[in-house]
This record gives C-alpha cells, structure tokens and sequence, in this order.
C-alpha cells in the first residue's frame, strides 16, 4: 500500500539579496540564476522530495526581504509548520537581522523548527561570519533549530536544510531522499 503523501507549509525568510529566491530556483530547475530580482510580497513554490518514509511536498513561502513588506511576512506566517531563516555569511547586517526574522516568525507560529541557513559560502573572500557562532546564540535562545551553510552557486549542500526538516516534521531521524 503507498503512504499518503505529507505535505508542510515552509517558511523562507531573510533579508533582501541574500539569495531566497535562488535556493527555490535551484530545487525546482536544478540551476543558478546570477540576476538579482526583489521578490514583491510572496512567491509560494511546492518543492516535492522522495524520502524513505514516501514523499513530502514543501510548499514554500519564499517572502520578501525588503523592509517596506516586513509588516505583511507575520501574515504569511500563519500555518507555517517550519522555518528556514537566511543570511549572506559575507553581510554582518544580514547576519545581525536573523533575530528579528526568527523572532517575527516565532511570534506567529511558536514550537517549531527553524533551519538558519548561511548562504554564499563560494564566495570565501567575501566571509565576514564565524560558522561557530549562529548555533551557539540559537542553543541559548532555547529554539529547535538546526545552522548549515550552503552555496546555491555550487549547489554546495542545499538539500540539507530540506532534509533536517523532513527528519523533524516526519519524526524520523533515519529518513532520508532517495
């Protein structure tokens, strides 16, 4: 008998320009876009994977991150049943707005996990973000969260923020994408 299949709404949020929209482009069409286009309040993509224990759909709400539609991204919060929070590791205003994302999104949707994703690690003369201090300031905060880092550029590690919240959401820790 198949299993049903399990579907979860995702958050993805950040700052503007530190590559949302990207990452959702690399999962659906397996490239890179180098063009910088502002996403205008939400874009909602359903991501679907194969896993051990069947297939999940995400559907994610990739929000903008311009400053103007802040106020509207606590609305597209609601239901969310995770969250995957982004900084550009070679921005420390990008790096310094991570509590106010987490915080607006916890605000709405407390109890959830939240994978915080450092994004542009190909560009290593860039880096200005110790990889060792996201988790230790996340453990402190008592938030079920998970840190990894990520090159939609090189597509370095990109599933792993989608895998992490597989294993959460579904309660298996040994599920993986086949």
């Amino acid at each position: 008998m198949a299993q049903a299949i399990q579907r979860f709404k995702i958050v993805l949020s950040g700052d503007g320009g530190v590559g949302k929209s990207s990452f959702v482009e690399r999962h659906i069409s397996d490239k890179f876009k180098n063009e910088y286009t502002a996403t205008l309040g939400v874009d909602v993509h359903p991501l679907v994977f194969q896993t051990t224990y069947g297939t999940i759909v995400f559907d994610v709400w990739d929000t903008a991150g311009q400053e103007k539609f802040g106020g509207m991204a606590e609305g597209y919060y609601i239901n969310a049943k995770a969250a995957i929070v982004m900084f550009d590791v070679g921005s420390l205003v990008t790096r310094k707005n991570i509590k106010k994302w987490i915080d607006m999104y916890v605000k709405v949707v407390p109890d959830t996990p939240i994978f915080v994703c450092g994004t542009k690690v190909d560009v290593v003369k860039d880096r200005v973000i110790s990889n060792t201090s996201i988790p230790l300031s996340l453990a402190r905060r008592g938030i079920d969260s998970a840190y990894g880092e990520i090159s939609t550029k090189t597509n370095y590690k990109c599933r792993e923020p989608f895998l992490w919240l597989a294993r959460k959401l579904l309660e298996h820790e040994d599920l993986e994408f086949v």
